[in-house]
């Protein structure tokens, strides 16, 4: 299995209602350390992607795309639409972090 195959059966397991960080998600594939890896092949997928990509986000509870561009509104719209709350852009990682 490659990396990205890796990552993307990570990303694909984590329940609607919960969010995983970048550096969680790369530690679970067995990736320490590639957090930014995972960034990147998040970028790479399709726009149909199935795979619950917006469920990614980083170590401080916030998006990583710039707050109010489209791909940025995208990610909060499907986020909040599962339940999560957003309070001053930030999200409460310990309240919504997928926790095995």
């Amino acid at each position: 299995m490659t990396k990205d195959e890796k990552i993307w059966q990570i990303v694909y397991n984590i329940p609607s209602g919960n969010v995983a960080t970048y550096g969680q998600v790369a530690q679970l594939a067995g990736l320490p350390g590639y957090a930014r890896y995972v960034g990147h092949v998040m970028k790479k997928l399709p726009h149909d992607s199935k795979l619950p990509w917006h469920r990614v986000v980083n170590a401080k509870g916030r998006l990583s795309f710039a707050a109010g561009s489209k791909q940025y509104q995208r990610q909060k719209l499907l986020l909040e639409r599962e339940g999560i709350v957003f309070i001053n852009g930030r999200l409460s990682l310990n309240k919504y972090l997928w926790n095995l």
